[in-house]
């Protein structure tokens, strides 16, 4: 089990009111709806390994060198991301909290946490260690779905206690595309939350229709280059005009499965590496029942 640990505590923190705080005053909701939906997550589907990813840069160079207007609208004049107060406080005390309860995290300087999920996906189909579930609320990682590998992602779109397990078959109905295509047809679309133009004039139906009549990205170029017929209205004038960006969106849009991570274990602890220091944050936090749910969960103690 692979976890998107920032799109999971955006949907907690959303999820929970900020009067939720420590004795101090420090909001804790993000925190104690992570725990609550880890520890459920680990109670109902018992996954033998899990890894907590994270972005160790939201905003990669490689992916602002090819499209500049990447994640631009949010970026802080710093550079940082754009985090509500309320969370920012909230984030290194998760790092701290996962780590004291001996969950594996992983991250790697240079790639956002999608690469790590994705290369941590790859590389547990070339060794056969499936089946891997993805949980995450990003559709972007639906491009990870794989049912001859049995690599499957829980969407978190109706909230953390109501995951939607999503298939190549439930892609196929959703956009009418190819199971295996949403990554092509993501570079076409585009995405504005994300600061991706897409291909101008080609929205989400005529992407469709384009992966339909080609099967991919690849088969739209050859086809293009070819002067072959077949496109959509339109569509072949619109598709020659974006040749720049068709060239590098797919190096942006699809997620890297090559980053030099060293190995993972990602085996769920028998007992946290430090339990006195665990109960400490949890006391100085106000975690209560939470962290004593998710410990119960995690290591059975």
């Amino acid at each position: 089990m692979l976890l998107d640990t920032a799109s999971l505590y955006y949907r907690a923190f959303y999820g929970m009111p900020e009067t939720v705080t420590a004795p101090d005053g420090t909001p804790v909701n993000a925190i104690r709806g992570l725990l609550d939906a880890i520890g459920r997550l680990v109670r109902d589907r018992r996954p033998d390994r899990l890894v907590a990813c994270l972005d160790a840069d939201w905003r990669p160079e490689f992916r602002v060198a090819a499209i500049p207007s990447y994640k631009e609208h949010r970026a802080e004049p710093d550079g940082s991301e754009q985090t509500p107060p309320g969370l920012a406080v909230q984030i290194p005390l998760i790092t701290q909290v996962l780590e004291a309860s001996g969950i594996t995290l992983a991250e790697h300087a240079g790639y956002e946490a999608d690469d790590v999920i994705a290369t941590l996906a790859h590389r547990a189909v070339e060794r056969g260690e499936g089946p891997v579930e993805v949980v995450t609320g990003d559709r972007d990682l639906f491009q990870l779905v794989d049912d001859a590998h049995q690599v499957s992602v829980l969407y978190t779109i109706r909230g953390l206690g109501k995951l939607d397990p999503v298939t190549e078959a439930d892609i196929t109905k959703k956009y009418d595309i190819p199971g295996r295509g949403y990554g092509d047809f993501a570079v076409l679309r585009g995405d504005p939350s994300d600061g991706l133009p897409g291909v101008p004039g080609v929205g989400e139906k005529s992407a469709s229709a384009l992966i339909r009549a080609f099967g991919s990205l690849e088969g739209i170029i050859e086809a293009l280059e070819k002067g072959h017929g077949g496109f959509p209205g339109g569509a072949r004038k619109k598709l020659e005009a974006a040749r720049d960006y068709l060239a590098v969106a797919p190096g942006v849009v699809k997620t890297a499965t090559d980053v030099p991570l060293p190995e993972v274990s990602g085996a769920l602890p028998a007992r946290p590496p430090d339990g006195e220091a665990l109960a400490e944050i949890g006391a100085a936090l106000g975690l209560g029942s939470s962290l004593t749910r998710f410990r119960a969960a995690v290591t059975g103690s």
